[in-house]
């Protein structure tokens, strides 16, 4: 059986199993009211994000693109460190100064910036509230071993984001906002940036590291449906090496190698944790085969 049928299979199965107890309008309504309540989370947390905007733009979305970020500090720190150790020259890693502007170009740009901004904040915050009334959702379908089992759903997958987000905001945003500002291609050009398109690349470059960081979550449920082995993992280690070289080569452009591999480290635990969390998966399932043949 291919893997896309097992896993086609295993949600028909649940959805059976669901279905046995509730109609379809009623699935239909109880779904429409869990998106309702995240809906309405996410709001408050949009609103709140609009009230106090002044502080959050200068103190979270401006903030690297100031040289006393926490970012470049910890760099200069660590060039310091290095000398030390290796006897580099730890002014490479000081970021002195950042010389580019912000602009806007629009008319209503500046409203409207506060007003997305606001709702990617507001989006960000309410995961977790989100993630839990898709729980709510799914829990009536499980069997209680598969609910104790995925008892910390919400917990991990919250976790897990949260320090992807930290990850993008203080290592992926900083380092390339360094190398893109500093980048030209001529003196004759000055960098000014559309405030549009600085907030999308961070946003994006934070979201997308929040994401990437729920690959243990997708590999804990792809192994319990026996899709997904720690041994598969471990036999293609050497191409997850390289596509993850190549996607922090992707995320931080700069030539520096040392950089490169600051982003790309915190991958590779990631990538070696989630074979753990698949082992473990496939201890649990042969300690209860185990337990049945008993």
């Amino acid at each position: 059986m291919s893997i896309f049928s097992r896993f086609t299979d295993s949600l028909k199965e649940k959805g059976e199993r669901m279905g046995g107890e509730m109609s379809f309008f009623q699935h239909l309504e109880a779904l429409r009211w869990h998106i309702i309540r995240a809906a309405l989370a996410v709001l408050v947390f949009t609103i709140i994000a609009f009230i106090f905007y002044d502080k959050i733009f200068y103190g979270i979305i401006l903030a690297p693109t100031r040289t006393d970020f926490w970012t470049y500090r910890m760099m200069c720190n660590m060039g310091t460190v290095f000398h030390n150790l290796f006897s580099l020259d730890p002014e490479g890693f000081c970021v002195k100064s950042i010389n580019f502007q912000l602009i806007n170009t629009e008319l209503a740009g500046q409203f409207n910036l506060q007003f997305s901004s606001s709702i990617m904040i507001g989006l960000i915050l309410g995961i977790p509230y989100l993630l839990y009334e898709i729980w709510r959702f799914i829990k009536p379908a499980l069997h209680e071993k598969e609910r104790k089992a995925a008892s910390g759903f919400v917990f991990y997958c919250s976790f897990l984001f949260m320090l992807g987000v930290l990850f993008g905001y203080y290592v992926v945003t900083p380092l390339s906002v360094r190398f893109f500002v500093t980048y030209t291609v001529s003196d004759t050009i000055k960098n000014m940036f559309s405030i549009d398109s600085f907030i999308s690349a961070e946003t994006m470059l934070t979201l997308v590291a929040g994401i990437v960081f729920q690959l243990p979550i997708v590999v804990y449920i792809l192994s319990s449906l026996d899709i997904l082995t720690p041994k598969f993992m471990r036999e293609k280690r050497r191409y997850a090496t390289i596509i993850i070289l190549v996607l922090a080569a992707v995320i931080t452009p700069s030539p520096d190698a040392l950089t490169m591999l600051v982003v790309a480290l915190p991958l590779f635990i990631l990538y070696e944790f989630s074979i753990f969390v698949s082992a473990l998966v496939q201890r649990r399932k042969a300690k209860e085969e185990g337990l049945m043949k008993i």
